[in-house]
């Protein structure tokens, strides 16, 4: 047992039993037998952990009765935890005093390593009960605490011909000075295939790094990537589902922030002037490739979700946090769900493989003076919340040109732009320029390719915002606004 320092307040404890049994509150009188406690410090530790009381009169209404026999009571629940398969460890039990009578409280941490049984059976809590987990919810249970791999289990009819071989080789050249010549040997050494009654098929994990269709056999494996215009969802937005193995989906996603984040001038202490995006990109990747590495993929009713607001940008991936990792710890705990995804995404570059990030994410954010990221978990999930508000004014803008910018563009709020086509509509409202060309918006973004430029300009004029003028080489775009002035100036110079 692993004593502790705390002690319980009265005040909290009363508070406690106001608030009423539920999923993580019990109280139990001193008669109650060992095998009831076993069972409902079972009941929690599969779940989200909780608290025990004893002394309290087992009904809905909490009567305080207190414990004769205090530190019986204290060993009692011990032996009820080490009576567990596997023995149970928590916080030794605390003795406190509430209306001048002693109780004694046990904590159950949340996030506890294994998953708990008593002879071969597996209860968790629901509401005031202790039920028996039905072999879903128990498989489940068993991949997030890392009792069992869903990476490691073999594909269901998936054969070797659903590998895509030619990505297998490009990997085995990448880390072996030695080209390997037997591929589905060294595939089977990685954890990506796996012996079946004397024949070789893929697992999970190889799938999903390799597999030709790795959405039709892993369901629920893709992301969903999508930019609103506002603040909230909207009707107004663009979409983009994100499929193929898991590298391919990283690579999707890097270009999808790429291409939907938008993009500020900075000016660094030379006077430097230096384009940054509305969030590190390093910081946005590296909370992509996480999702990725470390989600779920037992859950096949959704997949990750990277949406980018006006304000914000989320992340969502399913599955609850793996083994011990908690929203308390998650800046020092280190657990792998996927141990053979997360080394081979490592070998590919993709990540490192000791830890999550989650420090370099924050130090991203602190370096660029936005908020700390929010970490959340859901019902059955996790989320990762960064802000592009700044916590103080480091960017060498100031209020006035970020509010003759926002004036610029609040016609279009309720239409998707992405940053380059943002950067157009600036362009032609400064007092200087009239109309841009495909040239000239491609010098604004060199690192663009030529056709996104293309389709951009032309997608404005879809939008009814740009007017096209001119043909072939001699093109350009001007707001829809000055079609009317244009076209005059035109007649003019023609005449």
């Amino acid at each position: 047992m692993t004593e502790t320092t705390d002690t319980i307040a009265l005040d909290d404890v009363q508070t406690l039993l106001n608030h009423g049994r539920d999923e993580k509150l019990e109280w139990y009188d001193e008669s109650i037998t060992t095998d009831k406690i076993a069972h409902t410090l079972m009941a929690m530790a599969n779940g989200y952990g909780g608290k025990l009381i004893m002394g309290i009169d087992n009904q809905d209404k909490p009567d305080v009765i207190g414990v004769k026999k205090v530190q019986e009571s204290v060993d009692r629940i011990i032996n009820a935890a080490l009576s567990l398969t596997p023995s149970l460890i928590i916080p030794l039990p605390q003795a406190t005093e509430v209306s001048d009578k002693s109780v004694v409280i046990a904590e159950i941490p949340a996030g506890m390593p294994h998953v708990y049984s008593v002879e071969g059976r597996y209860l968790h809590r629901q509401g005031t009960s202790n039920t028996a987990m039905t072999p879903r919810d128990l498989h489940r249970l068993l991949i997030q605490r890392g009792e069992i791999s869903f990476e490691s289990e073999i594909t269901y009819g998936a054969t070797l011909e659903d590998i895509h071989w030619d990505k297998v080789k490009a990997y085995a050249r990448s880390i072996s000075s030695n080209n390997d010549k037997d591929h589905k040997e060294f595939l089977y050494r990685r954890g990506c295939l796996a012996d079946n009654a004397g024949s070789l098929r893929p697992t999970n994990a190889g799938m999903l790094l390799f597999g030709k269709e790795t959405q039709r056999f892993v369901r629920g494996s893709e992301i969903t990537a999508v930019r609103f215009a506002g603040k909230t969802m909207g009707d107004t937005f663009n979409r983009q589902d994100l499929m193929g193995t898991l590298p391919e989906q990283m690579r999707k996603a890097e270009t999808f922030l790429v291409d939907h984040l938008r993009k500020g001038v900075t000016l660094k202490g030379t006077m430097e002037r230096q384009e940054v995006y509305e969030y590190p990109m390093e910081a946005a990747r590296e909370l992509v490739v996480n999702a990725v590495a470390h989600r779920d993929y037992s859950i096949t009713g959704d997949g990750i979700r990277l949406f980018i607001f006006q304000d914000h940008l989320e992340i969502h991936s399913a599955g609850t946090l793996p083994g011990p990792v908690t929203i308390a710890n998650i800046k020092d705990e280190r657990y792998s769900r996927n141990p053979v995804i997360v080394q081979i995404l490592s070998d590919m570059g993709f990540i490192e493989r000791l830890g999550y990030g989650v420090d370099r994410v924050l130090e991203l954010m602190k370096s660029q003076g936005l908020r700390e990221p929010d970490f959340s978990e859901t019902d059955g999930g996790f989320r990762v919340v960064l802000f592009n508000q700044k916590t103080e004014d480091t960017d060498g803008s100031t209020e006035e040109d970020t509010d003759e910018k926002s004036l610029i563009l609040s016609p279009f709020a309720d239409i998707p732009l992405n940053p380059r086509q943002e950067e157009a509509i600036l362009y032609l409202n400064r007092p200087d320029k009239t109309r841009i060309t495909n040239s000239e918006l491609q010098r604004l973004f060199p690192e663009v390719h030529a056709e996104t430029i293309r389709r951009d300009l032309a997608d404005l004029v879809t939008k009814e915002i740009l007017s096209k003028m001119g043909q072939k080489r001699g093109s350009y775009y001007v707001l829809k606004r000055d079609e009317n002035l244009e076209s005059k100036d035109n007649t003019e110079d023609n005449a």
